[in-house]
């Protein structure tokens, strides 16, 4: 093991811990800035623009306080059945843009742990951690960041929690990163490091996540849209995809995640979800949920997923700038959020998780922040 510098939460003080999370008070709550354009967005589709607002966040405006109210909840437009806004009031609201301890620069990529501990990188490098209620605990930076940063976070589970392992997906270095979650770096399990074609050998890693019998799976996009499985050892096993429109090829395959023996994938410029059986020696194709729009079962640049207890899926969106709420057999069931900087409203979110007192994290990527709120109805 390689020691990587990690910050200990213990050696900062309460009131920047305090100024960087907060509960907002809806009633005077000020639109978050904007950022300039985002220098890892795909090329040659069509984004989303929001006009940004001409003034910063007030700290003062952003204080401890109930609110539950009405005001958190966005419209969407929608037909049929599917509820706008699911009834997911925003809780919590947490982080700023800047590069100290508690902000962020936008992030790009969240996971979370056993211990409900959310990890998230951004466009510094930095892995900040910190607990279900915005507290900064820690951080450390990855190796290297001049090519680019990480775009994708996932946890290892181990036998015991104390061996669980982050797996960094070091997008513009070709490679899996790996750390212990207090940030010491463990080389001799990473994966990659060589641009290629080839088995082992990577385009741009978008994500990498473990099956519960060790075993890898990583995404690329670029000259490969493809995923690779490797063994616990690190041994390259078997390669599926590539570049397509037609099922099971991918165009950008953003988000992994794997539940029991199903991996699911968001082919994000597909604009769908794709699932595998991973019970095989070689990966079965399932099926395909979805097709581009902004209606109800449709996707624009989805970019993470995350499971719920009954089955469903959470659908992060970054073109539509919402969160789409699935069924178990597919069908859509309610959507939350909607393109703003305001409280409820999202501004091209890269991600989300789901902690163990059911409430969604929405990585509100361009806002520089983190929403929590009640699982969309």
């Amino acid at each position: 093991m390689i020691a990587a510098h990690c910050t200990s939460g213990k050696n900062k003080s309460t009131s920047r811990r305090d100024e960087n999370r907060r509960l907002v008070d809806l009633h005077h709550h000020q639109p978050a800035q904007s950022c300039e354009n985002d220098s890892c967005n795909l090329t040659g589709h069509m984004r989303n623009q929001i006009k940004p607002p001409s003034h910063r966040l007030s700290r003062r405006d952003l204080i401890r306080g109930a609110c539950w109210g009405a005001a958190a909840m966005t419209t969407v437009t929608t037909t049929g059945c599917v509820p706008s806004s699911g009834h997911g009031q925003v809780e919590l609201v947490w982080g700023r843009r800047g590069q100290s301890s508690g902000r962020f620069l936008k992030p790009r990529a969240i996971t979370i742990d056993r211990n409900d501990q959310l990890y998230i990188v951004d466009t510094t490098g930095r892995i900040q951690v910190f607990d279900r209620d915005g507290n900064w605990l820690r951080e450390w930076r990855t190796p290297q960041t001049k090519n680019g940063r990480p775009t994708g976070l996932a946890i290892k589970q181990a036998e015991v929690p104390d061996d669980d392992l982050l797996l960094v997906a070091d997008t513009h270095y070709y490679r899996m990163l790996v750390y212990t979650l207090d940030g010491r770096r463990v080389q001799e399990q990473e994966i990659g490091g060589t641009a290629g074609r080839n088995p082992g050998e990577f385009a741009f890693v978008t994500d990498a996540v473990a099956d519960r019998d060790g075993c890898f799976y990583i995404g690329e996009y670029g000259d490969s849209d493809r995923i690779q499985k490797f063994d616990p050892d690190g041994k390259f096993m078997v390669q599926w995809g590539g570049t397509g429109r037609e099922v099971e090829k991918f165009v950008r395959p953003q988000s992994l995640l794997i539940a029991d023996d199903v991996l699911w994938v968001a082919d994000a410029c597909n604009h769908r979800i794709q699932r595998y059986d991973i019970s095989v020696p070689t990966p079965r194709w399932i099926d395909a949920w979805g097709s581009q729009g902004d209606q109800p079962g449709q996707f624009h640049y989805p970019y993470d997923l995350a499971l719920v207890d009954d089955g469903g899926l959470l659908v992060c969106e970054y073109g539509n700038q919402r969160i789409q709420r699935l069924n178990a057999d597919g069908s859509p069931r309610s959507i939350w959020g909607a393109p703003g900087f305001e409280v409820g409203q999202l501004y091209q979110p890269w991600g989300l998780v789901i902690d163990s007192r059911n409430r969604m994290h929405i990585l509100d990527s361009n806002n520089h922040r983190v929403q929590r709120t009640r699982l969309p109805a």
